[in-house]
């Protein structure tokens, strides 16, 4: 998807894991008057992507964000992700920093974990009885520990239907080593949440 000024300076904006884009693009719509929007569906996960899913623990994401870079003639580029797309941008970081201009790290995958223990009893088991059961109070239980009791209701939607239709991504990118970033020298802003149950602020 792409939007904004046509000479706006460029953001490339991942969405999150497991996500589309539609819904990652609503939480930075005050962005788009004044800048070239370009926003990907990540390979393999939900939209209009190809099915194949790449590796997040090599330097298959740089090559497929340059070769992207490349087709709509963007040298470097401002970057965003949430969650997974986060960690998509530390992929890009690590293997072609030059390509960064600056980026925003929101929740961010790919830095550090948050509790397994935690994943399965609060994410992991009420999915399965949604898929089991499709009952919307395990949803409701998801969505709420996904955002801490803010999640719009059309994004609730949005996830259920993931959650029925769609195979989904498990793995989480590689989590980055100082070393990988010896070259990294752009500006990052990182955004964490004390209560999120994937990666929260106290271990990022």
């Amino acid at each position: 998807m792409v939007t904004g000024p046509v000479y706006g300076k460029p953001i490339i904006i991942f969405q999150g894991g497991n996500c589309i884009n539609p819904m990652t693009l609503s939480w930075f719509s005050s962005l788009f008057k004044e800048y070239r929007i370009y926003a990907p569906d990540t390979i393999g996960h939900p939209g209009y992507s190809a099915e194949t899913r790449v590796s997040a623990q090599d330097d298959s994401f740089a090559l497929w964000i340059s070769d992207l870079m490349k087709y709509f003639n963007v040298d470097k580029s401002a970057f965003i992700g949430p969650s997974y797309g986060a960690g998509i941008i530390l992929r890009l970081a690590a293997f072609m920093p030059e390509k960064i201009s600056c980026s925003v790290l929101v929740s961010p995958a790919g830095i550090q974990l948050g509790s397994k223990m935690k994943m399965i009893q609060k994410i992991l088991l009420p999915m399965m009885l949604f898929n089991m059961t499709s009952s919307q109070k395990q949803l409701q239980k998801i969505s709420d520990v996904m955002s801490y009791h803010t999640m719009k209701s059309i994004d609730k939607l949005i996830i259920g239907e993931i959650f029925t239709h769609v195979k989904l991504e498990q793995d989480m990118p590689k989590l980055t080593e100082s070393e990988e970033l010896i070259s990294y020298l752009s500006p990052t802003m990182v955004i964490v949440g004390n209560q999120d149950i994937f990666f929260p602020s106290e271990k990022l």
